[in-house]
């Protein structure tokens, strides 16, 4: 399981908008400089943000970006998703397969738990619970 360089920076910028959005939209490029992203990188990964129905966008020169929702109801595994698809710690952990060996395999309970508490974990943690904790000094 690894989380990409795409997957973190939609969080990035995702928590960007939260921060700095108000009545107006958010400007890619602001973001891209203050998260120090490429501008054409971010694009990519926004193109993907707004077919998943994440945010929206503005053209002309009060364009931008905007949430579609609150902070605290984006789970920081939908947007990960969204970029990186599910995740799994191995193979056979993997809820569409079904591994050959698991019936016999020793290992095949603890991927199973990894999955799950991976799971929990980005399921059960929203934008606004990262912007909290960083508050919080955490």
């Amino acid at each position: 399981m690894v989380i990409t360089t795409k997957g973190k920076n939609a969080l990035k910028f995702m928590i960007d908008l939260s921060l700095y959005q108000g009545p107006a939209f958010v400007r890619l490029k602001e973001v891209a400089e203050r998260e120090g992203i490429s501008e054409k990188y971010l694009e990519n990964i926004v193109s993907h943000l707004q077919k998943s129905k994440k945010v929206k966008s503005a053209r002309g020169a009060k364009g931008g970006y905007r949430l579609v929702k609150t902070a605290d109801m984006y789970t920081v595994g939908e947007i990960i998703k969204c970029l990186d698809g599910d995740l799994y710690p191995t193979d056979c952990a993997h809820g569409d397969e079904v591994c050959e060996r698991r019936d016999i395999c020793f290992c095949y309970p603890l991927w199973r738990k990894l999955n799950q508490a991976m799971d929990d974990v980005l399921e059960n943690t929203t934008l606004q619970d990262l912007i909290d904790w960083k508050k919080d000094g955490n």
